[in-house]
């Protein structure tokens, strides 16, 4: 006979796993079911940045920043070594140092500018030539993404004695119990469907009326003689045309004008490049968004030399060797910073955090739970 479950949560990626901590700490018993041996979608395949500085301000960034301390609160419990590194958005043209400027003045945020020797002196990775200054956040953080998802698990496992169960794809969820191939069944009062991308698996049909996208970035490692402790993020000028939190800026659409004249391969692409550093040496760079039919499983080789063509206009590496190349897909809502939808009661369709699924999905994880079992009586995701 089946155990019953109270919760069971599909997927085990950051999603599941920020749904299965406010379930399990609630005193709910819960199961997580994942179908590979351990996550390795985007949760995996990103930068490793808790990144709140993306986020409007208002409750997108209220949300990020509830995340960051969930964040803080698994590094106090030894659960994931999280660096507070802060971020750096560089500015070598003078219309990223006006939106920056801008930024800065809206007073929403705990930023300062920066004069370009201020700025070489918190992250020397930066390129001097041309460099006219930067913006320093403090807010941002570092996780090291290939291992974080997995020891999280763990933690839930240890403590709150979440059950997981892996390499078991859920092909059905119907009358309150998902089911796999070979007859394996776990009933649960409420069942969470945290998919990542794979959205075709369950309701096909909701998923095509949702307005999810799929998004495909491509990403690189290099590694350096040296490690970097607690140096920030960095990113460029072109990131600042990607975060909706620069939307506000006056200056931003001029600067945008200038890159679609100058580059347009960035903007076809969604290119806008960042970096990671990382005490250990390594560094991940990136990164490019294509959508939808322009996905293939092949990598494209002009998407990987222009984003190390405009990196080394914002960075100085001593060795650019790439060490390793990857791609990674998500999903998500044009609007909505998560698509969640209750297709048949107790059933939740919880997905499409898009890039921000490290830096919002605690947060957003919180305020579901909350409006689910009663403690809050709105939800502005929805």
């Amino acid at each position: 006979m089946s155990t019953h479950y109270d919760v069971v949560i599909i997927g085990g990626g950051i999603v599941g796993l920020a749904n299965a901590w406010m379930a399990a700490e609630r005193g709910l018993k819960v199961q997580v079911i994942e179908r590979t041996s351990v996550a390795e979608g985007a949760s995996v395949r990103n930068f490793g940045m808790i990144w709140p500085i993306g986020q409007p301000a208002g409750s997108l960034h209220a949300i990020a920043m509830a995340s960051r301390k969930r964040w803080s609160a698994l590094k106090m419990a030894g659960v994931v070594e999280v660096e507070e590194c802060g971020s750096i958005h560089a500015a070598h043209r003078s219309d990223e140092l006006a939106v920056l400027e801008e930024f800065c003045g809206l007073g929403e945020y705990a930023v300062e500018l920066l004069n370009a020797e201020e700025a070489l002196r918190r992250a020397p990775l930066l390129n001097p030539s041309g460099l006219l200054g930067g913006m320093y956040s403090e807010s941002e953080m570092r996780v090291n993404p290939r291992v974080a998802s997995a020891q999280i698990a763990k933690w839930l496992s240890d403590v709150y004695s979440v059950n997981f169960c892996f390499n078991t794809t859920v092909i059905e969820v119907d009358d309150h119990t998902a089911y796999a191939s070979g007859g394996r069944q776990w009933p649960g009062e409420r069942i969470v469907i945290c998919s990542g991308s794979d959205l075709q698996t369950l309701f096909p049909d909701l998923f095509r009326k949702s307005e999810l996208r799929l998004c495909k970035l491509q990403m690189l490692k290099v590694k350096q003689p040296i490690g970097f402790q607690s140096m920030p993020h960095i990113a460029s000028g072109l990131t600042l045309r990607h975060y909706t939190s620069f939307g506000v800026c006056p200056s931003l659409a001029a600067l945008k004008v200038r890159i679609a004249n100058e580059t347009p391969e960035l903007d076809q692409y969604g290119i806008h490049v960042m970096a990671s550093a990382f005490d250990n040496g390594d560094i991940i760079l990136g990164d490019s968004h294509e959508y939808d039919a322009e996905i293939t499983p092949f990598d494209n080789a002009e998407i990987d030399e222009s984003i190390l063509r405009e990196l080394r206009k914002v960075i100085r590496l001593e060795d650019w060797t790439i060490r390793e190349r990857w791609h990674g897909i998500y999903a998500k809502h044009p609007r909505l910073p998560v698509f969640q939808s209750e297709p048949v009661p107790g059933i939740h369709v919880f997905v499409g955090t898009g890039g921000a699924g490290m830096t919002m999905s605690f947060g957003l994880a919180e305020q579901a739970w909350k409006e689910w079992m009663g403690e809050s009586s709105t939800c502005p995701t929805n």
